[in-house]
């Protein structure tokens, strides 16, 4: 069964001179979780921030903190997340040689597990995983950068997902993350989408507007 929709703003868009500022004020706007985007320079032609930079924001908010690792190889990173302070950490399927072993070593440090599809990786790449990971991340642009345009045919794979999550009788999360406006949220949300990651549609307009932002994307 579908969750009630939850919209995580990406710190990827805000403002990284006032980033501890950014973070309480998404928090105080009606953020549910707080997202952020770890790029390596490697996997993704784009490189962002480290744990320290997570473990500097967490007596910022006490919202639950959303890491999206884009990191490959993946595995020897997971220990500093998970002590920095993330709540969920996820990786993708090809970032690591064994994911579910890397779901298991996620797990066993006391986090929430999730697995993220890029564009072209199909909705049978959890296959033997889904029952294993608490959550699915979408990936409705290209990784790597902010500010990119939907890519009409994920809504497909949303569906796809959202049919295997019910049809298991998992309370998995099933997130999206990529071009997520006033226009797309709805789009998504009616495919089976129960989490929105949004970066530039949160924080466009500066602090007054972030509230209004966010409750646009809700629906």
């Amino acid at each position: 069964m579908q969750n009630p929709v939850r919209i995580a703003p990406s710190i990827l868009s805000a403002d990284f001179a006032r980033l501890g500022e950014e973070v309480r004020a998404i928090d105080l706007a009606g953020a549910d979780w707080i997202h952020v985007d770890v790029m390596d320079g490697h996997f993704v032609p784009n490189i962002t921030i480290g744990p320290g930079v997570v473990k500097a924001l967490r007596p910022h908010t006490t919202k639950p903190i959303d890491v999206h690792l884009m990191i490959a190889p993946v595995d020897a990173f997971l220990d500093d997340f998970a002590a920095a302070g993330a709540d969920t950490i996820s990786v993708h399927v090809e970032a690591s040689p064994h994911t579910h072993r890397t779901i298991q070593h996620i797990r066993g440090l006391g986090k929430r597990a999730g697995v993220v599809l890029t564009p072209q990786t199909p909705a049978k790449a959890l296959d033997y995983l889904l029952e294993e990971i608490d959550l699915v991340l979408v990936m409705s642009v290209n990784p790597g950068f902010g500010g990119q345009s939907f890519i009409e045919s994920q809504l497909r794979k949303i569906e796809a997902i959202r049919k295997m999550i019910d049809k298991a009788g998992l309370s998995v999360d099933l997130e999206v993350d990529g071009g997520i406006d006033r226009n797309t949220a709805p789009r998504a949300i009616a495919a089976g989408a129960d989490v929105l990651v949004a970066g530039t549609a949160t924080f466009r307009g500066g602090p007054s507007a972030y509230a209004d932002n966010i409750a646009a994307l809700r629906g």
